[in-house]
């Protein structure tokens, strides 16, 4: 029996099995919400840093801010749902939840790979065009860069989940452990052709883009690096590349595989799951230590609030 948008609101969907025995609730649940508010500590205390610190006030730190605010996007959609979810012994979630839970996860996913994108395009400008750095990333182009982003990643998931949710639905088992656009997808019995194709379509512009890009800056970082043939400057680009590119092409290669795996058939469904709840769980610890953390003017503003606390 079809489902139509009236009665869609009042429409009880159910998760995907989370396979957790009785006796590991407790510790799930206790890491869970030790992961979520760790997250939340770490991000704030950084969000806090780069608008209170004036030096701090640059390009590379003002996209950390956003990149850290995709971040708080995905983990608040996805970890308190998990731990109600299994404090409650229910797998169940409404219809409008399992949209706006899926809506703001491909928005942190989408907005995560454009904002490290900008960040590689500035690290390139910044390195391989030095001199002309601060003519080039000036506040008018930065604003713009991040207003291009936000514009691109809103527009594409608002017109991609309402052509989903035009459809009705008459399935209400989610294929997944926590609500995304191709698991919503699948509620349909209509043709879902358009939304899929539209859908392969933006993954194939926004990732394929993004990656060229990401790739040729890199490729542009290292030739300038090692045609100066200085130590320095090698060691430099590597601290600059390497990092910044391990975790790029890690998140990438989840994103890809698990939007992907949902289009093919002869995917295995346990894999499937595995890469889709990574992308949303280790991002948001890692990126705080690796962007944050490891970086110097950031590690040097908080040890000073620090010290001045105790002292």
């Amino acid at each position: 029996m079809s489902i139509n948008d009236s009665a869609r609101s009042m429409v009880i969907l159910t998760l995907e099995s989370l396979d957790i025995p009785p006796a590991g609730d407790i510790v799930a649940i206790f890491f869970g919400i030790i992961a979520y508010c760790l997250i939340l500590f770490f991000q704030s205390m950084l969000l806090i840093t780069i608008v209170v610190k004036r030096n701090l006030h640059k390009p590379m730190y003002i996209l950390l801010f956003n990149l850290f605010i995709c971040d708080l996007i995905g983990a608040t959609a996805f970890y308190p749902q998990l731990i109600c979810s299994i404090l409650f012994q229910s797998r169940e979630i409404s219809y409008p939840v399992c949209a706006l839970q899926g809506f703001l996860i491909h928005m942190y996913g989408v907005g995560s790979a454009l904002f490290l994108t900008v960040m590689a395009f500035d690290r390139y400008i910044a390195i391989c065009k030095p001199l002309r750095y601060h003519t080039l990333m000036t506040g008018d182009t930065l604003i713009k860069l991040i207003l291009m982003v936000w514009v691109i990643d809103l527009a594409m998931h608002m017109s991609l989940f309402m052509l989903t949710m035009s459809k009705e639905i008459c399935r209400t088992n989610i294929v997944d452990t926590f609500c995304n656009h191709p698991s919503l997808m699948k509620l349909s019995c209509e043709d879902m052709r358009p939304s899929n194709y539209y859908g392969m379509f933006t993954i194939a512009l926004v990732q394929g883009s993004a990656i060229l890009i990401v790739s040729l800056s890199y490729i542009k970082i290292l030739i300038t690096c090692f045609s100066t043939k200085q130590e320095k400057s090698i060691s430099k680009a590597i601290h600059t590349c390497g990092t910044h590119l391990v975790v790029y092409l890690s998140f990438e290669v989840n994103v890809l595989f698990t939007l992907i795996s949902h289009r093919l058939e002869s995917a295995s469904p346990y894999l499937r799951r595995i890469f889709g709840v990574s992308i949303v769980i280790f991002p948001p610890i890692i990126n705080p230590l690796i962007y944050g953390l490891k970086t110097r003017e950031i590690r040097q503003t908080i040890l000073m609030f620090t010290q001045r606390k105790v002292f």
